[in-house]
């Protein structure tokens, strides 16, 4: 075989490990359609009832009928889930119930209005999000959307009809679905059902069918719907090319495979969003990554919070679309953004058109963007996005949140008016300084004063008011040092280049001072991330427990980012640890959802986004470890993709610090357990060995005693004795021996076991002989069928497995004893039973404890035996391949039972020859 043609290994199994997870997950089923009224929730509903006809369990979630009757029709029958009551501003608001649909659990749930928003409080802002768990736990969804929800569509879809709709559904979502079902209906007909009252009430019909239901806008929005609707099924179809091509040499790449990542800039601009969402979808048309970068140069510092609020959100919903985020700082955006698209192998680049521009303004920078581009990466397309028109939103916005103070604002000024009383100060300071000065130094030298005072206002205040420091320089020099002085008039003309000169070269001072200020900022700003990933590294490495780790990662997390901090770790049973008296604001609730679905929740998430505190999963290379809670000094710096990657960074970093400190400790306890077995087995082997000969001689003496004519009254009886105690330790260095034969077998993967076709009713009776010294008179009955197949076991074994069990009933339980057997298809069942007090009741629920070696039901008991009579069943029998267990049995007593593996016995020779 051609080796270039081998499957790879590491692909096959993670192809596995993604078909494992998407069995689990539930399926997930979207009605899409170009508008309101062609039928989606009448498809969907029409396809409920036939599921539940064929047997389905299906559920109604959440269906909005609009007052249709024909719709609402379609529920009679149907199981519907109640729906919650959340209180808002004085009224109760009817939601989606999340918990009682995962409670329920249902083969089929149907969800209606995909694009809904959530009331506040809710555990998810969008009912999309609360699609994903339930698709998470198992559930199959069926939900229904227009295209005009689709976030990429949204701009697009608003410029033709004028209207924006405000509640939408990323791209990924429709793209993830299992199946889109298309609901079309013509133009002409959509029309004909609005007039009649089929899709909205008659006073909402005549509006919408003067403004959204024209005709041209839906011919626009059916073919949008019908394009989108084709994408996907060309991704299906891509998809399963590439699962069934394999390694055939000629046959090649799967047609349709493009490559070729995109780099969307966003600027400051309010069409930054338009951009995001045309680069969303050219990456969905052509199936590629894609990225998303802001540039931060000096003069977009000095933006309000508002705007640069702005610049966070659509970032942020780059994100939500699929797109890997980053602030890149600089004074050339063009510069940085070739540079970018360069390092991440981009081939197209998008940016918004810049708005039209005449006489002076086509030389300003946003102007030349797109020159500059072509200019510094010729390889690149470059993509220019058409702004979008302002349109009616359909819903009101959220209102603007209070500013937190600004994001990591790296050398950004914030004198304001105070800066430049400062910079007119400090002029004010260095010309009465130099007056006294005016006849001792010369001009050039006061000129000199007056350019350093600019520079110390550029360093300290900005450029602003160093600009304004360098116009009150020119006009004081001017006023108070140049004849005729106290006066702005010149008698020199050549003054007039000093003051030119001055006054370029104070604010060129100023402006490469600022810049240099703002540049040592952003350095500054990366060492100390670098720095506090470099600390937490560091520290650690020496971490030997999970607290050290825990109180490390907190102090860690908190010294970046301010506020406070804490870890949540495991406890042995994989359960998250909540803090004692945990911090204001903290919520122990949102902690364990994270922890359970691996999942950011909390602050600047989609998941409880009005916590106060961001919950992050500390996800490990083999599971989660804990979570890393934080409530920042600031809560905007954790919309800053910089910021978010470290604290990802930081978080992982604790997780797999935490996952090495429990392998550490598995490894020291394994190397313990496995020392301590081995002495112990060492020891047992040694002491059986030396003991077994004089115990052998001590038996015969004392029978032999027992035997003597003389051996009558008080003699005798010491002699039966010393007989019957020499055998009960006869029996446990027996025991002794036979579990470090078993144990030294099990561990070198070489038990002799002596198979052969053996007769169950044989082996019972021997076993019953043999316990008889312990039995005594006790009453033993079986329960053997007549028919019971030929077995193939050890005999020895096995009769030495029932003779125990036997002698345990025998010390612990009461008479009867019975002992049953009978087999099934593919195993041989059979079981000891007593009719005694049964198992105690520490033991409850740690049943298989009993069969671990020294292990006694009764730590204190006048009952002999140290423990190893089940230890030994339970090794004899995993030796066959087998099971023990041990239960309390219906009535009273102890229930032990053996499970052997058989297949059908052989036929005899004369049958067989037939």
């Amino acid at each position: 075989m051609n080796d270039s043609f081998r499957p790879d290994p590491d692909a096959l199994l993670a192809q596995l490990r993604a078909e494992g997870e998407r069995a689990q997950r539930g399926k997930l089923r979207i009605y899409f359609g170009a508008n309101a009224g062609v039928g989606k929730t009448w498809a969907m509903l029409s396809a409920a009832r036939r599921e539940r006809a064929a047997g389905r369990d299906v559920l109604i979630g959440v269906v909005e009928t609009h007052g249709r009757s024909e719709t609402a029709a379609l529920l009679t029958g149907l199981d519907t889930l109640p729906l919650r009551e959340v209180p808002y501003r004085g009224r109760k608001l009817a939601e989606f119930d999340l918990d009682a649909a995962l409670a329920r659990k249902p083969a089929v749930l149907l969800v209606d209005e995909l694009a809904h928003t959530n009331a506040p409080g809710s555990r998810h802002a969008k009912r999309w999000q609360d699609v994903q768990e339930l698709l998470a736990a198992g559930i199959d969804v069926w939900s229904a959307i227009n295209v005009q929800h689709l976030e990429s569509l949204n701009g697009t879809v608003g410029a033709i009809t004028g209207v924006r709709v405000h509640e939408t559904v990323p791209d990924t979502v429709l793209d993830d679905a299992d199946e889109v079902v298309l609901v079309d209906v013509t133009p002409d007909e959509l029309t004909a059902r609005l007039a009649a009252g089929k899709v909205y009430l008659p006073q909402q019909a005549e509006r919408a069918a003067q403004n959204f239901f024209r005709k041209g806008n839906l011919i626009a929005l059916r073919e949008i719907a019908l394009r989108r609707t084709a994408e996907h099924v060309e991704d299906d179809v891509r998809g399963w090319r590439v699962e069934q091509s394999g390694p055939q040499g000629d046959a090649g790449p799967p047609a349709w495979n493009t490559s070729g990542a995109i780099l969307a800039c966003v600027g400051p601009h309010e069409g930054a969003g338009q951009t995001v969402r045309a680069a969303a979808r050219m990456a969905g048309q052509l199936n590629v990554r894609w990225h998303a970068a802001y540039v931060e140069t000096p003069r977009l510092q000095r933006l309000d919070a508002t705007q640069r609020d702005r610049i966070l959100a659509m970032l942020k919903l780059a994100e939500e679309l699929g797109a890997e985020t980053a602030v890149l700082t600089g004074d050339d955006v063009a510069a940085q953004l070739a540079a970018q698209a360069q390092r991440l192998n981009c081939a197209t680049l998008v940016v918004g058109r810049a708005e039209p521009a005449s006489g002076w303004r086509r030389w300003w920078p946003s102007a030349v963007l797109t020159r500059e581009l072509a200019r510094q990466a010729p390889g690149i397309d470059i993509v220019e996005v058409a702004r979008a028109d302002k349109s009616r939103r359909l819903a009101q916005a959220r209102p603007a949140r209070r500013d937190d103070g600004g994001a990591e604002d790296v050398g950004r000024s914030h004198a304001g008016w105070p800066g430049y009383a400062w910079a007119a100060g400090i002029s004010v300071a260095i010309t009465l300084l130099a007056m006294p000065l005016a006849g001792v130094l010369e001009l050039t030298n006061i000129v000199m004063l007056f350019l350093l005072g600019v520079v110390g206002v550029a360093m300290r205040l900005g450029r602003g008011p160093a600009a304004l420091a360098a116009v009150l320089n020119v006009a004081g020099f001017d006023f108070f040092f140049v004849s005729p002085r106290m006066s702005f008039a010149v008698s020199d003309v050549q003054y007039l280049v000093t003051f030119a000169v001055m006054l370029g070269v104070g604010l060129l001072v100023g402006q490469l001072t600022a810049g240099l200020r703002f540049a040592a900022g952003v350095s500054t700003s990366r060492e100390r991330r670098a720095q506090s990933l470099f600390e937490l590294t560091r520290e650690l490495s020496a971490a030997l427990e999970s607290a050290q780790v825990a109180t490390l990662g907190a102090a860690a997390v908190q010294g970046h980012f301010g506020g406070h901090a804490v870890v949540l770790v495991t406890d042995a049973s994989d359960r998250l640890v909540m803090p004692e008296a945990p911090p204001p604001g903290f919520d122990r609730s949102v902690a364990d959802w994270a922890f359970r679905h691996g999942q950011a929740a909390g602050l600047a998430t989609s998941t409880l986004a009005a916590q106060p505190w961001h919950y992050v999963p500390l996800k490990a290379p083999m599971r989660v470890r804990g979570v890393l809670a934080l409530e920042p000094a600031q809560q905007r710096w954790l919309l800053i993709p910089e910021q978010a990657q470290q604290l990802d960074t930081l978080a992982r970093q604790i997780a797999i610090a935490l996952e090495r400190v429990h392998y550490v400790e598995v490894a020291q306890q394994a190397v313990v357990e496995m020392e301590s077995e081995r002495l112990r087995n060492a020891l047992l082997g040694a002491i059986s060995h030396d003991v077994r000969t004089p115990l052998t001689a001590l038996i015969a003496l004392a029978e032999s005693l027992q035997a003597l004519p003389e051996a009558a009254g008080q003699m005798g009886e010491t002699a039966r004795a010393i007989v019957a105690q020499a055998h009960q330790l006869h029996a446990l260095v027996s025991n002794l021996l036979d579990m470090a034969r078993l144990e030294s077998g099990i561990a070198g993967g070489a038990v002799n076991l002596r198979r052969d076709w053996q007769s169950v009713e044989e082996v019972v009776g021997s076993a019953i002989r043999a316990a008889r010294p312990a039995l005594a008179d006790a009453l033993v009955q079986t329960q053997l069928p007549a028919e019971l197949p030929l077995v193939e076991f050890d005999a020895v074994l096995i009769e030495r497995v029932l003779v125990n069990l036997l002698e345990n009933a025998a010390k612990y339980g009461k008479p009867p004893v019975v002992v049953a057997a009978h087999v099934t298809p593919r195993s041989l069942v059979m079981s000891v039973r007593d009719h005694g007090p049964g198992l105690p009741a520490a033991m409850q629920g740690r049943e298989q404890d009993l069969f671990e070696k020294f292990t006694r039901g009764q730590a204190e008991s006048v009952t002999p035996g140290v423990g190893l009579g089940l230890a030994i069943c339970k090794a004899v029998v995993n030796a066959h391949g087998g099971e023990i267990a041990a239960r309390n049995a219906m009535g009273g007593g102890a229930e032990f039972t053996v499970t052997l593996p058989r297949r059908d016995a052989p036929l005899p020779v004369d049958e067989a020859n037939k």
